[in-house]
């Protein structure tokens, strides 16, 4: 099969030759998506050998969609969204062989949850202030600090971990990207509650954790570079997901208009018609944002992307309240519970509400999002920097 053309007919027939060999009705969950990821037939657009086949992003559908005929079982992406999203591009991208290969099949199979120790308290949505430090010892560093807002590190074996390992160089330039083992001493995760009760989110403190070279991630200093690869996926994966019209929020909303019609009033009509639009054009501009991922990485189109994403989010589940009216004050669980993924359309009115808060801070808050599309789209002037040049030690804190 051509890496350059997609033969439809081809790929299913291999996908077909697989499921003749692994029946998903008799075979370990575990053992299919093991056996799914050798045969190339995970991410087919990553080399051979690494789950893929090296064919075009757009060769992905097909296989997901044969394998869903079929019954199979897929990897729960959404339980591992920072792997597979955040930390198996970047590994591809800047990685060792041997990284690649530690990594990225018990990532794809979900046997290994990752999470993402980016944001700091002191550092706010300016990341390259990031403060916690890493400090070479023999084969080893030595990382103290703290990160705030990481999903999922209650459940994640790996973490993707910014730390500063110069700090007599300007902010952007000390910085160095590693992989944090969780499970290491001095690693501590506690919950942050939400707004909806529960604590999907936390901080994680780091006290002497020993990081071994070997889980740096591209060169000594570089962590800032590599860290644009994976920012840039993120708000990809996170605002650029493929979605049928009228599904997700707007799906739900439509649903409670069209049985309820003693909730419409001409106003709420109105508004209703003006999302539905609008999220149409965001999904459109997201068919065409995967046909630029086919041709080369992801740009600031991701950052547009998840920016209108959290917009609508907001809005579609302001107007899904507005709609029950006292219906839409009805929460039943504020319990502290530990969930493993976020579920947007499977929980209450107001669950969705009260989440939708936090889509314009996770991922790159909405303020730093229209500065990258201001200059990095639009050509507008950059907003002056004057720390650009000063060591990261000397800025005031």
């Amino acid at each position: 099969m051509s890496a350059d053309v997609v033969d439809t007919y081809e790929l299913r027939e291999r996908v077909a030759a697989f499921l003749a060999e692994h029946d998903p009705a008799t075979t370990d969950r575990l053992e299919f998506l093991r056996a799914r990821f050798d045969a190339g037939l995970a991410w087919v657009h990553y080399p051979v050998g690494l789950g893929g086949l090296g064919l075009p992003r757009e060769a992905q559908p097909v296989v997901d969609a044969a394998f869903a005929e079929a019954g199979a079982p897929d990897n729960d992406p959404r339980r591992n969204g920072i792997g597979l999203g955040m930390a198996a591009p970047t590994i591809l991208a800047v990685g060792t062989e041997e990284q690649k290969r530690r990594f990225l099949r018990p990532l794809w199979t979900g046997e290994e949850i990752w999470c993402q120790l980016f944001s700091e308290p002191g550092a706010g949505s300016d990341l390259a202030a990031l403060a916690t430090r890493a400090v070479r010892d023999g084969d080893d560093w030595v990382v103290n600090g703290q990160k705030v807002w990481t999903s999922s590190a209650h459940n994640a074996r790996w973490a993707i971990l910014l730390a500063r390992t110069d700090p007599d160089v300007p902010k952007h330039r000390g910085i160095t990207y590693f992989v944090c083992d969780m499970t290491a001493p001095g690693v501590e995760v506690r919950p942050l509650r939400q707004i909806t009760g529960e604590a999907e989110f936390n901080e994680v403190f780091l006290t002497d954790v020993r990081i071994p070279d070997s889980h740096r991630l591209g060169e000594v200093g570089a962590g800032w570079r590599v860290a644009q690869t994976t920012l840039m996926n993120e708000r990809v994966a996170i605002g650029g997901n493929a979605a049928p019209r009228e599904s997700g929020m707007l799906g739900r909303v439509v649903e409670t208009w069209r049985n309820r019609p003693e909730l419409r009033t001409p106003e709420l009509h109105e508004r209703l018609l003006r999302l539905w639009v609008e999220q149409e054009a965001f999904r459109l501009a997201g068919v065409r944002l995967r046909q630029q991922l086919a041709a080369g990485a992801p740009g600031p189109e991701g950052s547009a992307m998840k920016l209108a994403f959290a917009r609508l989010s907001q809005a579609l589940s302001g107007l899904e309240l507005e709609l029950l009216g006292e219906e839409g004050l009805r929460y039943d669980d504020w319990s502290l519970r530990r969930p493993e993924r976020v579920d947007f359309t499977g929980r209450e009115a107001g669950y969705r509400y009260l989440r939708a808060k936090g889509n314009s801070i996770e991922g790159g808050t909405s303020e730093i999002l229209r500065n990258i599309i201001a200059e990095r789209v639009l050509g507008l002037p950059a907003d002056p920097r004057v720390d650009k040049d000063v060591a990261w030690k000397d800025l005031p804190r």
